[in-house]
């Protein structure tokens, strides 16, 4: 079976840096895919942060632009979202989902898509 494998996360104080990683298990590539990460807050609810395409266009969610930068590197096929300037709202797990199509939608994207393990982000002061 395909599997998107997540890493990256921890605990940083406010201000801090993080960098994620997105890894394919052998044959997907994500240079033919688009692909995205998502945030699941501790009350469930979970949102969109950004996506990167095929053509490598990138799309942000509002808050975490200027902050967060996602990346593709082709060579070690992995999908990156380095996060700077962390605030306490930006903690949370960090799901990375690829697929032929993105919705920026949580459910859509988890039932449909290629949908990862997860990674804890905590933001403290």
């Amino acid at each position: 079976d395909l599997q998107l494998v997540e890493s990256g996360g921890g605990s940083v104080q406010i201000g801090g840096s993080l960098r994620l990683a997105c890894t394919a298990s052998a044959g997907y590539y994500f240079q033919s895919h688009n692909s995205a990460w998502f945030r699941q807050l501790a009350d469930r609810e979970c949102r969109f942060v950004a996506e990167v395409n095929r053509d490598e266009s990138t799309l942000y969610v509002d808050s975490v632009k200027g902050r967060f930068t996602i990346s593709r590197d082709r060579t070690k096929n992995t999908i990156y979202l380095q996060m700077n300037d962390l605030k306490p709202e930006d903690a949370g797990v960090y799901y990375c989902a690829s697929g032929e199509s993105l919705y920026r939608s949580c459910e859509l994207d988890r039932r449909t898509n290629l949908w990862g393990q997860g990674t804890q982000v905590t933001v403290s002061s």
